[in-house]
């Protein structure tokens, strides 16, 4: 379906600011364990959908807020493309991940440290800001321009800094073939063994640890992915596109914990002391998800140290999400003032109110 509702949203949001009114922005609400804003109203995107553009020849998609991700996914693999970040869906039942809200938290699957995070994959967007005015930034190619990228500013900015209309992303190759590799590895030798493997050149897709192992996800031409699995042994798993699928949507059953989780992103060669059975090791070391009941601030201590950060991801009750570090929060309040600057949307998310 193709469901412009630009003029609508924004009518929406001259009345709001007519009547000093807040909005919660909200597109499928997959991501409904982060605490949502404390808001007058809710502006809904789900129904401002549709793809604009798509040039397979160029790799770039251009598609409005409210297109799930799943649309988007199946219309790239009939043209054997992908999106190279493999962002998380995070969708339940009929609460379905949509474009706009995969950009807004900014969140990359295991392929991020070959492929590039979701932010070096957006080209442009054209969004609502908090003045009731339509805006577009960036383009359809890759540019070097000096100053902000402001296109790139609004991923994981979660609707701080105005509504997301319409996003246009570079999209990359499907590899021809991926298999994924199985090597026995104690949890403490796994940043080692994982540096190791990255100096190898081999042709990696994805790199983790999980449950006593290293698992390596090579991809190519199937010429050159056997020679390397030859070459570096280790034992195949069977179904490795589910095995990725799992850990990316977070219904592996390393997930299932009623502990609280925790996400570290920290240099990859970060020692790694917490108990095995409480870690999931991904980004080639760099990130952590780690199932614990230790007080925030011992988690956070954690990660300062390491020159890393850490926020809580998920618990019973919705949590307050990735907040800017405290070095950067008055540029993001410069930022929330420039592109919204009456704080109609999404007050009290990312430290800065109303």
């Amino acid at each position: 379906m193709n469901n412009d509702l630009s003029q609508t949203l924004q009518a929406e949001v001259t009345e709001a600011l007519t009547n000093k009114q807040t909005f919660a922005i909200m597109g499928g609400n997959s991501k409904r364990f982060l605490q949502p804003a404390n808001a007058d109203k809710t502006i809904h995107l789900a129904n401002h959908k549709g793809i604009i553009d798509y040039q397979a020849s160029e790799l770039y998609i251009t598609a409005r807020a409210g297109t799930p991700l799943d649309e988007i996914e199946a219309l790239l693999a009939q043209h054997n493309q992908i999106l190279g970040s493999e962002p998380p869906h995070f969708s339940q039942g009929s609460n379905k991940a949509t474009l706009g809200g995969a950009i807004a938290c900014g969140f990359s699957g295991s392929r991020r440290p070959f492929s590039g995070s979701l932010r070096d994959h957006v080209l442009g967007v054209k969004i609502l800001n908090g003045q009731g005015q339509i805006l577009s930034f960036g383009g359809q190619v890759m540019k070097n321009v000096a100053g902000f990228d402001v296109s790139r500013l609004m991923v994981g900015a979660r609707g701080t800094l105005g509504v997301l209309l319409e996003i246009t992303l570079k999209v990359i190759p499907k590899p021809e073939v991926e298999t994924t590799l199985r090597f026995e590895c104690l949890l403490q030798n796994a940043p080692q063994r994982m540096a190791d493997f990255a100096r190898m050149s081999l042709p990696l897709s994805a790199m983790a640890w999980l449950e006593g192992a290293v698992f390596i996800r090579l991809h190519g031409t199937e010429q050159v992915v056997r020679n390397v699995q030859q070459k570096i042994r280790g034992d195949e798993i069977l179904n490795s596109p589910q095995f990725w699928l799992d850990l990316r949507e977070h219904t592996h059953p390393f997930f299932h914990s009623i502990q609280p989780l925790w996400r570290l992103s920290v240099p990859p060669a970060t020692p790694l002391t917490m108990p095995e059975n409480e870690v999931f090791v991904d980004w080639c070391g760099g990130l952590r998800w780690w199932h614990t009941d230790k007080p925030a601030e011992v988690v956070n201590n954690m990660a300062n140290q390491a020159a890393g950060y850490a926020y809580l991801f998920r618990d019973v009750k919705p949590v307050t999400g990735p907040q800017p570090p405290k070095a950067l929060l008055p540029l993001h309040q410069q930022l929330k003032k420039a592109f919204d600057p009456y704080g109609v949307f999404n007050p009290g998310i990312m430290g800065v109110s109303s």
